[in-house]
C-alpha cells in the first residue's frame, strides 16, 4: 500500500490514499494544513505537532497516521 510522508520537524503525517474515504474531517479541522486543491495538499508546517496529532486521531478511515520524529540532542 502506497504511503505519502509529510514531515514538519516534530512529527510526520503519513497518508495512505487507498484508505481515504474523503470525509474531509481533516480539511474542516485544520484547513491551513489540509488543502485538497494545493500541491502538496498536506502542509504540516502550518500547525504544531500536538495539533496535528489531535487532528489525525479524528480520521475516520485510518488513512492518516503519525510518525513521531526522534528528538535531536544538540
Amino acid at each position: 500500500m502506497e504511503t505519502h510522508e509529510y514531515p514538519n520537524g516534530e512529527v510526520t503525517i503519513l497518508w495512505k490514499p487507498e484508505l481515504c474515504i474523503h470525509s474531509a474531517v481533516c480539511v474542516r479541522t485544520l484547513p491551513a494544513v489540509y488543502d485538497p486543491k494545493a500541491r502538496p495538499w498536506i502542509r504540516p508546517e502550518n500547525a504544531a505537532g500536538g495539533e496535528l496529532i489531535a487532528q489525525v486521531a479524528k480520521c475516520p478511515s485510518g488513512a492518516l497516521s503519525i510518525k513521531e520524529e526522534p528528538i535531536k540532542i544538540q
